[in-house]
């Protein structure tokens, strides 16, 4: 059998039930911040994602725009005339 802590003369640390409810308590306000700023960091992410996203469209809908404008004057241009 293998000597416990105590024989050995280590000593043993009690916490009470109270003690480790204000522990949990102090260590959950503690991750609080920093649950926050990953939120926030987040966030920004999602924002920065969705501008690029947002811009992207809008260029290829110009581009778009542009070329159906283009092929619409070639067309009329190749059209043959009707006199």
């Amino acid at each position: 059998m293998e000597p416990c802590a105590v024989q050995l003369g280590r000593k043993v640390k009690v916490v009470k039930r109270s003690d480790r409810v204000t522990q949990e308590a102090q260590e959950t306000a503690a991750e609080e911040p920093a649950k926050q700023m990953v939120q926030e960091t987040a966030r920004d992410m999602v924002a920065t994602v969705t501008g690029w996203v947002t811009e992207f469209q809008q260029k290829r809908r110009m581009e778009t725009t542009q070329a159906l404008k283009t092929l619409r004057s070639l067309c009329r241009d190749a059209a043959p005339q009707a006199g």
